[in-house]
């Protein structure tokens, strides 16, 4: 029986002028905190700072897996470069999570010697962070409806407002109450949830890079959905695991009995693209179970 394959690549959005506009704006809102954050002595926009820092990484990974995704392979990499976002996002995770234990550590220190601290420049530079991380959700929330990628960079933006707004509080706190301790406070608080998205980016990244299934798929879906086709009396040998952090491949031997194998992986293969986000099929028709021990190769 046929051991064939199909492809159906949907025509990526062009996504480059919503990254550009957000990473230059985080990128200028990342300088203007941090050299306010060294100014005033704040932790909490020190900590936000990084934090911002680290949407633009993301931001850059994400765009850089979009414009991955549109390279070809050629005889040494025959999947493409797609693999390297997934790498860099590991590295990405690891970097983070590095500066959040440098932050928790001097804000407890600073709990001991609390500095003195103007409460409304603070407030003033969170604000301008507020309008930056929610003018860049903004750019990404009509394609976000369509795209995974965009949707994870409208919904890291969106949280990010929220963060900012937590420093917000904080600076209004020291202005009411004259507690400096709320700024190592805050910067604690934001870094444990930065840690939270680390160490999320970092599990998700290296069950990627052991070619797990990803999370926005479902492998008994899809083996539900093949073994219900007609002429198909058996799934086995199926494997899903990633191309990149947008792109996903898939192979599976089917036990079938029918006239137009042909037609029928055409037709697979396009309802994997359309409904399972699946770009990249290999399909084995099998008059009846192969020898595993011989024929069967995945």
């Amino acid at each position: 029986m046929p051991h064939d394959h199909a492809h159906a690549h949907a025509a990526p959005t062009d996504l480059g002028p919503a990254f550009r506009w957000a990473v230059g704006m985080n990128t200028a809102y990342v300088l203007i905190e941090g050299a306010a954050g060294f100014l005033t002595g704040s932790l909490a926009l020190l900590a936000d700072a990084a934090h911002n820092l680290t949407d633009v990484a993301g931001l850059l990974i994400a765009w850089g897996a979009t414009v991955l995704a549109k390279r070809a392979g050629n005889s040494r990499y025959t999947f493409g470069y797609g693999r390297a976002t997934i790498l860099a996002a590991m590295l990405n995770a690891t970097a983070i999570l590095i500066g959040v234990v440098l932050v928790i550590w001097e804000a407890a220190h600073r709990f001991g010697t609390p500095v003195k601290l103007p409460g409304a420049t603070i407030m003033w530079v969170a604000l301008i962070g507020i309008a930056v991380n929610a003018g860049s959700a903004l750019l990404f929330m009509r394609s976000q409806k369509g795209d995974l990628n965009a949707k994870g960079a409208f919904l890291h933006m969106a949280a990010d407002a929220v963060v900012s707004g937590a420093v917000v509080l904080a600076a209004a706190g020291i202005m009411l109450t004259g507690w400096e301790w709320l700024d190592p406070a805050v910067a604690i608080g934001v870094s444990l949830v930065i840690a939270v998205t680390a160490w999320g980016l970092l599990r998700d990244s290296l069950r990627l890079e052991l070619d797990g299934v990803p999370d926005t798929i479902d492998r008994q879906a899809i083996a539900d959905w093949l073994g219900a086709q007609p002429g198909v009396s058996d799934v086995h040998d199926l494997h899903i695991w990633p191309l990149s952090t947008t792109r996903t491949a898939l192979s599976v031997h089917l036990v079938w009995s029918g006239e137009d194998g042909d037609a029928l992986i055409q037709h697979l293969a396009h309802e994997l693209a359309e409904h399972f986000a699946i770009a990249h099929a290999t399909i084995q028709l099998e008059a009846t179970p192969c020898d595993a021990a011989a024929a069967c190769v995945a």
